[in-house]
C-alpha cells in the first residue's frame, strides 16, 4: 500500500469523527443552545474531533476492525456527552 493509500484510509477512518465534531460546533450555533457558548466553534470542533477520534481508536482496539455499530453508537453518545460538558460552566 502506497502513502497515498494509506492517507486515504485514515481520512475514511476518521471522517465519522470529524463529521460528529462540525455537526456539534455549528449545531449548538445554528440552534443557539447555551452549550459551547464559552467557547470558539474552532476550539469546540477541536476538542469533538479529538474526543470522536480517541472513542473510533478505542472501538478499533476493543473490537478489533472498524465499521461497528457499537463504535458509532459510541462515538454519538462520547460526543454528545463532551458537548454537554463544554455548556457546562463549572463553577466552583
Amino acid at each position: 500500500m502506497g502513502p497515498l493509500d494509506t492517507l486515504n484510509h485514515l481520512l475514511n477512518f476518521f471522517a465519522p469523527a470529524a463529521a460528529m465534531a462540525v455537526l456539534m460546533a455549528l449545531g449548538s450555533r445554528i440552534l443557539r443552545w447555551k452549550s459551547g457558548s464559552n467557547y470558539a466553534a474552532w476550539a469546540q470542533f477541536a476538542i469533538q474531533l479529538g474526543v470522536g477520534s480517541a472513542v473510533l481508536l478505542a472501538g478499533l482496539v476493543v473490537l478489533g476492525r472498524d465499521g461497528k455499530m457499537a463504535t458509532y453508537a459510541a462515538l454519538v453518545v462520547a460526543c454528545a456527552t463532551c458537548q454537554w460538558c463544554l455548556g457546562k460552566s463549572w463553577k466552583a
